[in-house]
């Protein structure tokens, strides 16, 4: 197929279950279109064993689709400027050490305990892998995106703080997991091992560098937007800022994630307050919600499609379901050693560690930085093993997690309010 015919083709299907979702599940947005893309996935997969012609097609146009290169290289960017724009500075300020700690030391800790078990009993699997795959896993299965809950918890009464936690963090912890994996990867495949001081070197140069650019360009088109009164060129701007801004980010070897969460807080906050205009800020607002909204859709009807065309067997299942505990095990204690170094300085509601461990979701970046392990030495005979347990985690979080977190959460906040009150 050609790729306008695939756009449309995604297109389609995203605006068909979109609509099947708010007439009959009315779930929330991504966790009703990622259970109806799953299930339709599968009635493909089951006609295809009657009618071997469908599958074979189906599996053809999702082999077309680069989901590496489509999300952590196309989709990634927007994504975030997107979430950026609407998290206020002075808020975040506020939540820094809570945010910066889980974001970056929380990453590490999670990476390093999920490594370490999912090393040994895939070793009791039948299914070895190096030490350093089990390490890539780690870190590509750390990084949360808890964007889908973030609407619920604003209805439920969770705490400001807590939102604008869970916000920094899914905001900054996708460009800390992309470098580390990066950096494991990059370490493995030179034939060097893993050189700790490399490691750290390759992730303040990215990381740091990456938040540096991404101040630069948005001071610079913050400037620019300041300079102009006219809504059509200043979202323009904006688009140019992301389009442009990720890709040169990319090509001078800097996180680009990190950039465009920068880029996005000094245009979301600077930018609104003294260089937009009434319908400017209306304009820029509708547009963004629409792109974050379209592209939110469009990946999760790409993971859901995935299922077509990845191996699994019992043993790979039953590798995946071991690592649900493994992974909310580790999301567990990346969040309560921080949260109790933290205690003194600056307490936190007691409701925080259950509510960030389970609303801390897996998605498409997960599924993207597995896709792209290569089949060689580094992970030995386990690349497939590693997808689908990246899969099974990731469909594991959206659709069991994202539906109960609601309930869950109104427990916890319910049981720590009656507790304070006692």
């Amino acid at each position: 197929m050609k790729p306008f015919e695939l756009i449309a083709v995604l297109v389609v299907l995203a605006a068909g279950l979109s609509y099947l979702n708010l007439r009959l599940l009315k779930l929330p947005s991504t966790i009703g279109l990622m259970a109806l893309t799953l299930l339709l996935s599968m009635l493909v997969l089951i006609i295809g064993t009657f009618v071997p012609a469908v599958k074979e097609q189906a599996r053809a146009v999702v082999s077309q689709i680069d989901f590496e290169e489509t999300l952590l290289h196309g989709m990634l960017g927007f994504l975030l400027f997107a979430g950026a724009l609407h998290v206020d500075l002075g808020d975040l300020a506020r939540s820094k050490w809570p945010i910066a700690i889980l974001a970056t030391a929380g990453v590490f800790i999670s990476t390093a305990f999920v490594g370490g078990l999912v090393w040994v009993f895939l070793r009791l699997l039948g299914h070895p892998v190096p030490i350093v795959g089990a390490l890539l896993f780690g870190a590509l299965i750390s990084p949360t995106d808890p964007i889908a809950v973030l609407g619920l918890l604003k209805h439920l009464g969770v705490p400001k703080s807590l939102q604008v936690q869970f916000a920094g963090e899914s905001l900054f912890n996708d460009g800390v997991g992309v470098v580390l994996f990066l950096g494991l990867l990059e370490g493995a495949t030179s034939g060097q091992g893993l050189d700790a001081a490399g490691l750290v070197a390759l992730f303040l140069r990215e990381a740091i560098g990456g938040a540096l650019f991404g101040f630069g360009a948005g001071v610079l088109v913050y400037y620019l937007l300041k300079a102009v009164d006219h809504y059509q060129v200043e979202i323009m701007l904006s688009l140019a800022l992301v389009a442009g801004g990720f890709a040169l980010a990319d090509a001078l070897h800097l996180s680009a994630p990190i950039a465009m969460v920068v880029a996005g807080l000094i245009i979301g906050n600077h930018g609104r307050l003294s260089a937009m205009s009434p319908s400017t800020k209306e304009h820029l607002d509708m547009f963004w919600e629409l792109i974050d909204e379209i592209l939110n859709a469009l990946l999760f009807v790409l993971i859901g499609m995935e299922l077509l065309v990845l191996t699994f067997t019992a043993r790979y299942l039953v590798a995946g379901l071991m690592a649900v505990p493994t992974v909310l095990l580790a999301r567990f204690i990346s969040v309560a050693l921080p949260v109790r170094l933290l205690a003194r300085r600056e307490p936190l509601n007691p409701a925080a560690v259950p509510i960030l461990t389970w609303g801390g979701l897996r998605g498409g970046i997960s599924v993207a930085l597995a896709l792209s392990l290569p089949r060689d030495g580094v992970v030995g005979r386990g690349g497939d093993v590693l997808i689908a347990m990246t899969y099974v985690v990731v469909v594991f979080s959206i659709l069991v997690q994202g539906l109960t977190i609601a309930p869950l959460a109104r427990h916890w906040l319910s049981a720590t309010s009656a507790t304070s009150t006692e």
